[in-house]
Parts: C-alpha cells; sequence; structure tokens
C-alpha cells in the first residue's frame, strides 16, 4: 500500500454512509448470542447462487463494538444471499486456527482483522493458495496487500489518533494519559502515537482489557498518583465507561475522552461527561467486507484501488452525539 497519509478530502469521501439494504460463532465473539439468518434489511435478495463467507475478528468477550460490526455483515449477508460464519478470538494464533478452520470448511470468502498480522500469515497463505478471496477490516490498513487482501475497510488508526490530539489541545489538554487495554494490538498503540504526536507530553498506559476490575484499579491508582495529568483516553467505549468509574473513585478532575462508541457512550457525551470520542464506523466495516466479498465472486470486482477503504476517523462530540442517538439506540453507531 502506498505511504502516507490520505488526504482530508479523500477521507470525507469516505465517510459517506452506506445505505441500508438489508453465524456460527465461537465463545469468544462479541457481547451478544449471533442472530438467525433473515432478510433484516427488507430488501430484495441477491439471485446469485448462495456462498458461504467467514469473518473472523480478534474480538474479545463482552465488547459491544463487535456487536456492531456483526450487525453490518448479517446486512449485508441476508442482502447477498451469503451464509455467514462469525467467529472470533483475540489471540492472535487462535485467529490463524479459525482461518485454518474456515479453508477447510470450504468456504468462498474470508473477511479478518489483522490486529497481530504476523500470526495469521501463514494461514492466510494457505488460503490465497487455495484461491480464497480475502478482504480485511478494522486492522491492518497498512499490511493487507501483502498478505493477500485485496481490499481493506477501516479507519486509518494513527491519522485517528492525530484527529483526537488536534480535538484535545483545542479543549486545552497538555497532560493526557492514553489507555492501551490490548499491549501489542498495532492499531490500538498507532492510535496513542497519533496522539502523542500532536500532544508531546502525551503518556500510554497499558491495562489488562479482558479483566475490567484490574482496569478500573489500575486507571484509579494513576489518578490518584498523578496530579498532572489533564485528561485520560480510553480506546473502546467499554474502557471508557469503566475509566469514569476509576475517575470518580479518584475524586480526579481529569477530562475524559474516547475511541469507537456505543449508545451509553453517546448519552455520556451528550451529557457532558465525555468531551468526545473518535468513530471509526464498524458498522460500515462490517457490511462492506461482506458486500466486498460478495461482488468479487459475482463479477471480479475488487474496491479501493490497491488502497484502504477508510470509514473513518469521525470525531463525535456533543453536537453530533445528539444528532445520531437514535442510530447508537438502534446498534448502527
Amino acid at each position: 500500500m502506498k505511504k502516507g497519509k490520505p488526504s482530508w478530502r479523500k477521507l470525507a469521501v469516505s465517510l459517506v454512509i452506506v445505505p441500508v439494504l438489508g453465524l456460527a460463532a465461537c465463545s469468544s465473539t462479541g457481547g451478544r448470542a449471533p442472530e438467525p439468518e433473515s432478510n433484516a434489511g427488507g430488501g430484495a435478495v441477491a439471485t446469485t447462487d448462495r456462498i458461504k463467507i467467514a469473518v473472523i475478528t480478534h474480538a474479545p468477550p463482552g465488547d459491544t463494538f463487535w456487536d456492531i460490526i456483526r450487525k453490518g455483515a448479517e446486512e449485508a449477508a441476508a442482502k447477498d444471499n451469503v451464509e455467514l460464519q462469525y467467529l472470533g478470538d483475540p489471540d492472535g494464533g487462535r485467529q490463524s486456527q479459525l482461518i485454518e478452520q474456515a479453508i477447510d470448511q470450504g468456504v468462498d470468502g474470508i473477511a479478518v482483522t489483522l490486529a497481530k498480522p504476523d500470526a495469521m500469515a501463514g494461514a492466510l497463505k494457505r488460503a490465497t493458495d487455495a484461491g480464497i478471496a480475502i478482504v480485511s477490516l478494522n486492522a491492518g490498513e497498512d499490511r493487507f496487500k501483502e498478505l493477500g487482501a485485496f481490499a481493506h475497510f477501516g479507519s486509518d488508526e494513527q491519522l485517528a489518533g492525530e484527529a483526537a490530539g488536534e480535538k484535545l489541545k483545542e479543549e486545552g489538554i497538555k497532560k493526557p494519559i492514553c489507555v492501551i487495554q490490548d499491549q501489542g494490538h498495532v492499531g490500538l498503540e498507532a492510535r496513542c502515537a497519533g496522539v502523542k504526536k500532536v500532544v508531546p507530553d502525551t503518556e500510554v498506559l497499558y491495562v489488562q482489557g479482558t479483566d475490567m476490575t484490574q482496569v478500573e484499579s489500575t486507571t484509579t491508582a494513576k489518578l490518584q498518583a498523578d496530579k498532572q495529568a489533564d485528561a485520560i483516553i480510553g480506546l473502546g467505549a467499554p474502557i471508557t465507561m469503566t475509566l469514569l468509574k476509576a475517575k470518580a473513585t479518584a475524586k480526579s478532575e481529569v477530562e475524559v475522552a474516547s475511541f469507537d462508541m456505543n449508545s451509553q457512550l453517546v448519552e455520556e457525551i451528550t451529557n457532558g461527561n465525555v468531551l468526545f470520542t473518535v468513530d471509526q464506523q464498524p458498522w460500515l466495516q462490517g457490511y462492506m467486507a461482506v458486500d466486498a466479498l460478495w461482488q468479487n465472486n459475482r463479477g471480479g470486482f475488487t474496491i479501493g484501488g490497491g488502497q484502504a477503504t477508510l470509514t473513518g476517523p469521525a470525531v463525535v462530540d456533543k453536537a453530533v452525539a445528539e444528532k445520531i442517538t437514535s442510530f447508537a439506540k438502534e446498534g448502527v453507531r
């Protein structure tokens, strides 16, 4: 992929909302059980032959962010006459095993997140050798082509971090703490690096995102000890909700900002308890990944011209949050 930042004009074009047209999961998928396949979008189902697509993510248990990606994937599958498997595991090695499992089951396409790309290189090469079409989503915008994917759908995480940094700078923030819940996750590391590029005194704090009790206790202790910090940033909505608890327990006056979104976080932004979030529009990622694989099967079509198709960053502050509350409650924002 060509290196360098996309232009803001290109980014703006990529953020156009796609109209809604309307899984067999392991225990490590998102926060809800898979829904039976249905024509949820209400539109006509494609008359093309039925194909099988596996969406394989690094979703940790209980993270509602992935419910939104799944919802987009399900709506595209219903419209495209696709048999959808939705699988996930936060461990790179086990995610690779899920790719191998999908290959053995004879899927026609694989959509995969590349949070830990090196762990999945071997399995993805086997998929390519088997003639299975691959796209990536959410993570891996700088590695997708070398790993055999013909398209990528997601945010530029470095750019997203810089967007957050600019917004923090506008608010007068000088010493934020950026909380990373999964050390080594390339996307999360890039977000904090982007914030630090704009606000140089940004400090990174690592927590164990699969244990919210530990997240709260670690951040509480940090806020009690560091009186110079003036903001704390969560890199996911559930993490940010826990940071709000830590702030209260520590009796801290820091501002809170976030990445990603769910209905609870939108409410906190609307109420003024969170400054903003940087949204990557995950519904689009799930929808476009499945639809791109169907289009490729339908006519050999490819999307993006060899470049990542950006779904973010989109900064959601109080003014924006008030306009999208209904979409957040619906589970698509």
